[in-house]
């Protein structure tokens, strides 16, 4: 049964286990490839190094970060993601970014750590 409880701002928000948790494989990646994917007004085609393996992943970053903004930026996958085909491209992972008043934030480290390393 899930349980929800009323967040910060009023909305109500479903409550997970540990244990839940835990399924979430986040790993650190840095974007190593950014392109445009024709046709779409607000979708990038990126590959982003994961220290053992390169992952493409679409991500709606259009608007908000320039190729040249996102190129080389140590970001957050979720790697355990089932893969899906966005506007007809496949993508293997979700990047992670805050969202507030209409402005997005890619989250990232403090310091230098290798691509894979697992976030706990």
């Amino acid at each position: 049964m899930e349980r929800l409880r009323r967040g910060r701002r009023g909305r109500l928000v479903e409550e997970i286990s540990l244990k839940d948790f835990k399924k979430l494989d986040l790993r650190v990646g840095t974007v190593a490839e950014v392109e445009r994917i024709p046709g779409s007004d607000k979708l990038y085609k990126l590959k982003v190094d994961m220290g053992d393996d390169m992952r493409q992943i679409v991500t709606g970053l259009v608007g908000y970060y320039t190729e040249e903004e996102l190129k080389g930026k140590v970001i957050i996958v979720l790697t355990n993601l089932k893969p899906a085909k966005i506007f007809g491209v496949s993508s293997n992972g979700m990047l992670l970014a805050a969202e507030f008043n209409g402005q997005l934030a890619l989250l990232t480290t403090d310091r230098s750590i290798p691509n894979g390393a697992k976030v706990t």
